[in-house]
């Protein structure tokens, strides 16, 4: 792809709305000097935000849209009144159209999960999308999916979400050949449902170009960062990615008590103050900022509706990567070698599956 990659922005979404997401575009331009944008949402308050960062007003195109998807409806009310004529709907269909690369959004996920499925179809041998977010780890980050697109999964939908995840792995985390584990109830073949052993064998035997399958991976593997890119079904993924963040939150409470509950406290914290500033860092949700709505016919990022635009240019930055790295191709050919595999119509020592790699 060329070096000039185009982002359509929901202006409007999330809590705040372009106060937001228009100085987050700033600061990914910044970062990503070959980026352009495509503005969809109210053209006053947009332009209003847009006088303050004059670099960003050259390479920004304003898309003016009246209506915006509230954070609190539920699909089928924001597909009722939103269809076409909202500011997530129009970056959506950017995209469709080939005006945009990706189509970054803040607002409500279940809306916009919705109006990318409708509007951009899944990829051909993908039967459902999943949402892949990025994961803090002891060894760096992480890949996690699916975080609640979807509910269940069958052998051929777990594998899928594996060739997608560590799609995304070689992108982001720059890696050739990211290992893949299967979260499970524990490490031992004999393990887990049928459909997870299943996947496993699969992905086992298959050998499929971009990934090392890595085996099962217990809930405490992800943080322990066990493999690149850990792989479940939506109902587990969402209960996981929300149990984490709760403890980390808790785990902040209890710092912050403990740091304050004494005179003796509030010195030690001044001489561990580094420490805590580096932990703080660690910490921060903003730098694993933007979901991917992976297996659609098109680039969707998911920002997490109360960021700053510190979080929300990470989730531009997400979106530029994948548009610039091709990632709809890498999903498409090993997506087409493993149900190949799967149908019993490919060998995975074949002389086609070598030229892949």
């Amino acid at each position: 792809m060329a070096e000039k990659v185009r982002i359509a922005v929901d202006a409007m979404g999330g809590d705040f709305g372009p106060s937001v997401t228009i100085p987050g575009c700033a600061l990914a331009l910044e970062r990503m000097p070959g980026s352009h944008f495509l503005l969809f949402g109210d053209v006053t308050a947009i332009r209003a935000e847009l006088a303050n960062h004059p670099r960003l007003a050259e390479r920004a195109e304003i898309r003016h849209s009246s209506v915006n998807i509230r954070m609190d409806d539920k699909p089928s009310q924001a597909l009722r009144y939103g269809r076409r004529v909202s500011s997530m709907w129009m970056a959506i269909e950017a995209v469709k159209k080939g005006e945009a690369d990706a189509a970054i959004s803040a607002g409500n996920t279940g809306a916009l999960m919705a109006m990318s499925k409708i509007c951009l179809r899944t990829m051909a041998r993908v039967d459902r999308p999943a949402l892949a977010c990025l994961w803090p780890t002891l060894r760096g980050q992480s890949i996690v999916l699916d975080v609640g697109a979807s509910i269940g999964a069958n052998a051929s939908h777990l594998v899928d979400l594996a060739i997608m995840g560590s799609a995304m792995a070689r992108i982001i985390l720059g890696l050739e050949r990211p290992t893949v584990g299967l979260l499970n109830v524990g490490t031992e073949e004999i393990k887990g449902v049928e459909e997870v052993k299943a996947a496993a064998a699969i992905l086992r035997e298959s050998d499929l170009p971009g990934l090392e399958y890595a085996g099962f991976v217990e809930g405490d593997g992800i943080g322990m960062g066990a493999v690149d890119v850990v792989v479940t079904e939506g109902f587990t993924g969402n209960i996981t990615l929300k149990t984490a963040e709760g403890t980390a939150k808790q785990i902040a409470a209890y710092l912050k008590a403990a740091m304050s509950g004494s005179l003796f406290a509030k010195i030690g914290y001044l001489f561990a103050r580094g420490a805590f500033a580096e932990l703080k860092s660690k910490m921060d949700t903003r730098a694993v900022n933007g979901g991917v709505f992976l297996g659609l016919e098109g680039i969707v990022i998911k920002s997490h509706g109360g960021t700053d635009p510190v979080g929300f240019a990470r989730a531009v930055e997400i979106g530029y990567e994948m548009a610039k790295n091709d990632l709809m191709n890498r999903i498409r050919d090993t997506i087409a070698l493993a149900h190949q595999f799967e149908s019993g119509a490919a060998d995975p020592a074949s002389p086609s599956q070598e030229t892949a790699q």
